[in-house]
């Protein structure tokens, strides 16, 4: 089965796509593992990709594509995978199709995990770490017994700066602008799976198990 996993950021499309890899026994292909794991092992395309890493800026979409390409060919992929993290807009969308139709592969579903905004706000905003321990806490699975207060060593909690509401509002618009539209990509090739994320980790996981049959 190969798969792609969509989903805002902060709606648990990463926790499940490694759990779902792990159940069905597929590789879980995260862009940022690829990349670091070609970096460290010094191939072509990892050295193309480490001059954009080092300089700060994007890599391209077609060293990504290559480097799917690479594990795909290589066989590494024989058993299935699920990709987290890519394809983010329509053309990345279209040149994985491609390449994959180039060797005979396809997407069988792009499970989509449906989190509203308010409850994404609410679950970045509330990843919290102590100032002083760094004992970490988060919504709404750990949250610390008095607002703002370590449990462990009562120390000041702080958010990171890319998880202030405001700076969340933002992500998410970039999300909807960049990202949303291959939801309706992924919906008129027929492959989309829709999953309510909400609840909890164990909730979300069997529907999507359901919805895949593979509970």
């Amino acid at each position: 089965m190969n798969l792609i996993f969509l989903g805002a950021p902060g709606s648990g499309k990463g926790t499940q796509a490694v759990r779902l890899a792990e159940k069905i026994s597929v590789l879980h292909l995260s862009t940022g593992d690829l990349l670091r794991a070609a970096v460290k092992n010094g191939t072509e395309l990892g050295k193309k990709a480490e001059q954009f890493m080092t300089a700060g800026e994007l890599v391209p979409d077609d060293v990504i594509v290559g480097l799917i390409e690479e594990k795909q060919t290589s066989g590494a992929l024989g058993s299935g995978f699920i990709l987290d993290g890519f394809p983010r807009t329509i053309p990345q969308a279209e040149a994985l199709d491609a390449m994959f139709g180039r060797v005979g592969a396809k997407i069988d579903r792009a499970v989509l995990l449906d989190v509203d905004d308010e409850e994404i706000i609410k679950r970045l905003s509330g990843r919290m770490y102590c100032s002083g321990c760094q004992a970490g806490y988060n919504y709404p699975a750990n949250m610390p017994k008095v607002e703002g207060v370590c449990d462990k060593c009562g120390g000041k909690l702080v958010r990171r700066p890319d998880d202030e509401p405001d700076v969340v509002k933002n992500r998410l618009e970039v999300y909807k602008k960049q990202t949303q539209p291959i939801e309706n990509y992924y919906r008129n090739q027929s492959v989309l799976l829709e999953i309510k994320g909400i609840g909890t980790p164990n909730d979300i996981f069997g529907r999507i198990e359901e919805g895949l049959g593979v509970a």
